[in-house]
């Protein structure tokens, strides 16, 4: 593999390291995608809806926030303070990306960065030694973003062609995908289990307390995260021996 005079990679060979990274990546994504296409469907989008709702939004839990929104009929404010509170976590992961960048990327560099941080794609990149070149993330969203859009479509066209009771099945497997995703760490961590817990059964009393239970579905979702994410930063924050380890 040849490089600078200054022993530096170039941007091609920066992108073609990103793609051959991403390339798991995008095999994930798309099963995840394609059963989030169901949901998609049963909101009542069509391929092309989904393909760019996944395009401008890669993020699983928050798009299938913002499409049981949409098929509870709820106003735009809710759909947009949902996917805000769902996808929260990335502006933080986009600062530390933006922070390991070198003083002189362009600002519309690190915007571009920005625009496709996942948490399979942070993981890689958070990872490389040194400064963060764009080019390798670059590589890296260029097959995980369009098969991540594609495999939504997908859902939603096979939701069209298969029968009720397999997409009903189906749709059930994106529920596997969050349970997944929040036993490892509830393994590793008691604080986050409890938290997990407390979520639970904050969110079925929710569905039945006066008042709230007024609320819809996803505004009760919004308050609830807030309140109990708010709670858990308060009382159990991260300690900064914890923060420097994670470097």
């Amino acid at each position: 593999m040849t490089e600078t005079p200054s022993g530096e990679k170039t941007n091609r060979q920066l992108f073609r390291e990103g793609m051959r990274d991403g390339t798991p990546i995008a095999l994930g994504y798309l099963v995840v995608s394609f059963t989030l296409g169901i949901t998609a469907h049963n909101a009542g989008l069509d391929a092309v809806d989904g393909f760019v709702a996944s395009f401008f939004n890669l993020a699983s839990a928050g798009e299938y926030a913002a499409f049981t929104v949409i098929a509870s009929d709820a106003p735009y404010w809710e759909m947009a303070a949902i996917t805000l509170v769902a996808n929260a976590r990335y502006m933080l992961m986009s600062c530390v990306l933006s922070q390991k960048c070198s003083p002189a990327t362009p600002f519309y560099h690190r915007l571009g960065v920005g625009f496709g941080v996942t948490d399979e794609i942070f993981g890689i990149a958070i990872s490389r030694q040194g400064f963060l070149q764009p080019a390798y993330n670059y590589g890296a969203m260029a097959l995980a973003v369009p098969v991540w859009a594609l495999g939504t479509s997908l859902g939603i066209v096979a939701g069209d062609i298969l029968p009720p009771a397999l997409l009903s099945a189906l749709s059930v497997a994106l529920y596997g995908m969050f349970i997944a995703i929040i036993i490892p760490p509830g393994k590793e961590n008691r604080i986050v289990l409890g938290l997990v817990f407390i979520s639970f059964v904050m969110s079925f009393l929710a569905a039945s307390l006066p008042f709230i239970s007024e609320l819809s579905a996803s505004s009760r979702t919004i308050v609830l995260t807030v309140l109990i994410s708010g709670a858990a930063a308060r009382l159990f924050p991260l300690r900064e021996a914890e923060g420097e380890n994670d470097r």
